[in-house]
């Protein structure tokens, strides 16, 4: 298992997402766009943040803890006009 780094939201800007899916099993990608669209309202409505663990370009895995503005058909909508990839994202809790 592959250690994961802790990163601020503020610094996603200096990574690179490779445009793979990092999940291979439909049951999980299915979890995934639950989990996210939970996160929307969370943020949304509450101004709660989760922690999202996510795979860069090289393959290294992160951590940020964020607010979820939106979840759109091919990223995340972070505070800050901030992005994820929604194929990077391996889990939201």
């Amino acid at each position: 298992m592959k250690t994961i780094e802790k990163i601020e939201k503020e610094n996603l800007v200096e990574l690179k997402f490779s445009k793979k899916e990092v999940l291979q099993d439909d049951l999980k990608k299915k979890r995934r766009t639950f989990d996210l669209m939970r996160a929307q309202a969370l943020g949304n409505l509450l101004k709660n943040k989760v922690n999202i663990t996510f795979e860069t370009a090289d393959e290294r895995i992160f951590q940020v803890n964020t607010t979820v503005w939106s979840v759109g058909s091919e990223y995340v909508t972070l505070k800050q006009n901030l992005f994820i990839p929604i194929n990077a994202i391996l889990e939201v809790e």
